[in-house]
């Protein structure tokens, strides 16, 4: 029994977590792969790391502290729960710098694409380096001197910085740092009069221009470091009168609060030891790293323009065959439910859905809820235009959305500017749920449209995430939308739903009484089938709902990218379940759950993982799919994910997991690449068809 297996039947949701970042580590070493595609993996699981410490690890530190009591299912103390990440994450590391090293920085050296450090410059590299330092890198940075016997100079979170050990002319010892600048690019490219292109880092940079800061004294060593810092802040929502206020003192109070991890790069042990110490960080904290510090900044790299050869082939979005282009959206979403795959089939409907709304003078109303928007969001320049022509603008702006706060912010600032009314998200709750209202006055009264969505509004994400998203009119849908919204900014608490169900108020009690509906109708004759994607499985009453409708025979497939605290395939507990888990080309987000209900089959899209914080903490919406055609598109979008023999991963009952390759006599099955294929094939067929036909007068009508 591994230490992420207890008696009581869980795997510990941590180490779950890293066990997911194994998987995508494993694609990283994958040599299959074009390479910047695997640099991509590399710095997603540097900046998954880095989310984990602040919040994550953060939190089992402070339990550690406190009374170092149980607090997970799985029953591991926080102390040894702690050892087990250490273990755990210094053989990734150990694994991922080993891939930096010889698989990316190696194979681009086969492309032509060749790393220089400090050391290696040519005479003529050497002189474009240092007239780059001094016109570009020297005058924004900061020498700062250290004492031992004082307090050591702030680090902020997550910031780069290089430790310098000096020596004066009487061979006396000195220290001093420098900060990396964030605002400089993390790679130049230097000049060459070859074919092949070669780039150095920014501290490669300064190291090699260091000496101008010291004049008069000899750097002996160096050593680059990074802190991480407890993010697992949160503002008090008793007391503080201004909550954007509030919010930005967390946000600030975040950059200065107490070291959890510390990077190092280097070998000077003393110079280790002396950081470590300053920041009373122990050993157990120390990662030390075989070559650049914080590779989440490579993505920069990875996603630089030219070098095309070595990326996927691009893999553009599809216009939705369902959706006509010379009709207007109103025509369309009137006679039928859309139901759209995202990033196969383009999310432009929704970006041209709130656009329409905006300038379209019988739109009276538009309602939305805003987790996670991109940098220059349509979605939001559309509702502030919507507003300033007149509109009655509601945004629920969840200001909570951890990492995104700041620029949730801001948009809220823009969006009450130019008229909306903006609602800050609900006292103790994350508005998590994903939905867009819109209210239109035409000449049979008042209609309503609606889009529900397991993805955030965001047009970057929408590229690079799997999600679904549902497209309709339903009197009942957008009727239960409009009670929703009542809910979420007034004081309607006891709203009874027909057909959305909403978290915290029902959703996990509707999800039980359909786990156990699906126990109680089961029998030999005609069993129970429950199939779910989803990104995370860790709610205990869900997880033992599931325990015993495998053990009332029901068939249970799951599929869970990320944490999974379920133990699959134990004999009288769970051997009618499987649990697969796709690595691939896209982040899988999609939530879709399929119920067998003895023939009368449901199908139903959700915001939420089946997670305490999702099902008790979080305003989450799960609404069904009821039209023929979505309900078709949709089961046969879920079947395939169980038919993956590329991409898949089955967990196994001692925690581990196997990647499933295809045999003999199966073809090789891409879930990721047949929907890529199918949205083409169907997008041909719509530019195959044939348009309107016009019957053309030639001679005048009697």
């Amino acid at each position: 029994m591994t230490p992420t297996q207890k008696e009581n039947n869980y795997f510990n949701r941590e180490l779950s977590w890293i066990s997911f970042n194994e998987r995508v580590l494993r694609e990283a070493r994958d040599p299959s792969l074009p390479v910047l595609e695997r640099l991509k993996f590399i710095a997603i699981v540097s900046s998954n790391f880095d989310e984990f410490f602040m919040v994550r690890v953060a939190t089992i530190k402070r339990h550690e502290r406190q009374a170092d009591h149980v607090h997970c299912p799985s029953g591991i103390r926080p102390s040894l729960l702690l050892k087990e990440i250490r273990n755990k994450t210094a053989a990734i590391v150990h694994q991922q710098y080993r891939c930096f090293n010889e698989d990316i920085i190696g194979g681009l050296k086969k492309e032509g694409i060749i790393y220089l450090n400090h050391s290696s410059y040519t005479r003529k590299q050497s002189r474009f380096v240092r007239d780059l330092f001094r016109s570009d890198i020297f005058h924004t940075l900061t020498p700062i001197r250290i004492d031992e016997e004082e307090d050591f100079p702030f680090t902020s979170n997550l910031r780069r910085y290089i430790l310098f050990e000096l020596t004066d002319q009487d061979r006396k010892k000195h220290y001093a740092m420098l900060q990396v600048p964030p605002a400089h690019k993390r790679v130049y490219w230097l000049p060459t009069d070859e074919d092949q292109g070669y780039f150095t880092l920014i501290q490669d940079i300064i190291l090699h221009n260091g000496s101008e800061f010291f004049p008069g004294y000899t750097i002996e060593d160096y050593i680059s470091f990074r802190v991480t810092r407890d993010a697992d802040l949160s503002v008090d929502e008793e007391k503080d009168e201004d909550y954007v206020d509030a919010m930005a003192q967390v946000l600030e109070e975040r950059k200065r609060s107490l070291p959890i991890r510390l990077q190092v790069s280097g070998n000077n042990k003393e110079l280790m030891d002396f950081v470590a110490g300053k920041h009373s960080l122990k050993d157990e904290d120390i990662y030390h790293v075989d070559g650049p510090v914080g590779l989440a900044s490579f993505m920069g790299l990875a996603m630089d323009t030219g070098f095309d050869h070595l990326r996927y082939e691009p893999w553009e979005p599809v216009a939705s065959p369902a959706i006509p282009e010379d009709e207007p959206l109103w025509d369309v979403i009137r006679h039928k439910d859309i139901l759209l795959h995202h990033p196969y089939e383009s999310f432009d409907p929704v970006i041209r859905l709130v656009r329409d709304a905006a300038g379209d003078p019988d739109v009276l109303a538009i309602k939305i809820t805003l987790y996670r928007t991109s940098g220059n969001s349509p979605v939001v320049r559309a509702l502030q235009r919507a507003a300033q022509n007149g509109k009655q603008v509601t945004a629920v702006v969840e200001l909570k959305a951890r990492f995104d706060e700041e620029r949730n912010i801001e948009w809220a600032g823009k969006l009450e500017q130019a008229g909306a009314i903006v609602v800050y998200g609900i006292a103790h709750l994350k508005v998590h749920a994903k939905v867009l209202l819109i209210v239109r006055r035409e000449p049979e009264g008042i209609k309503r449209y609606l889009h529900l969505g397991t993805g955030n509004y965001n047009d970057k994400t929408a590229q690079l995430y799997t999600d679904i998203g549902l497209l309709s009119s339903d009197e009942t849908l957008t009727f239960d939308a409009s009670l929703f919204f009542n809910t979420i900014t007034g004081y309607s608490s006891g709203t009874v739903l027909s057909k959305l169900v909403m978290a915290p108020a029902s959703l996990k009690e509707k999800l039980l009484s359909l786990i156990n509906r699906e126990t109680q109708r089961s029998s030999q004759e005609n069993p129970g089938n429950i199939t779910a994607k989803m990104n995370s499985l860790a709610d205990t009453d869900i997880i033992e709902a599931l325990y015993r409708a495998s053990r009332g025979g029901v068939r249970i497939r799951l599929n869970i990218r990320g944490v999974c605290m379920l133990i699959p395939g134990v004999p009288g507990l769970s051997e009618n379940i499987t649990v697969v888990s796709i690595i691939g080309r896209y982040l899988e987000h999609s939530r879709i759950l399929y119920f067998y209900n003895g023939g009368s089959e449901e199908l139903y899209l959700s915001s939420a993982d089946w997670m305490p914080r999702n099902l008790e903490r979080r305003v989450e919406l799960m609404f069904p799919v009821s039209d023929t055609t979505c309900r078709k598109k949709l089961k046969g979008i879920l079947e395939r994910y169980f038919l993956d023999n590329v991409k898949a991963h089955v967990l196994e009952s001692d925690g581990s997991y196997s990647k499933l390759t295809p045999g003999k006599e199966r073809q090789p099955l891409h879930c990721q690449d047949f929907f890529h294929q199918q949205a083409l094939g169907a997008g041909k067929k719509k530019e195959a068809s044939p348009g309107k036909e016009f019957t053309v007068r030639r001679t005048m009508p009697e």
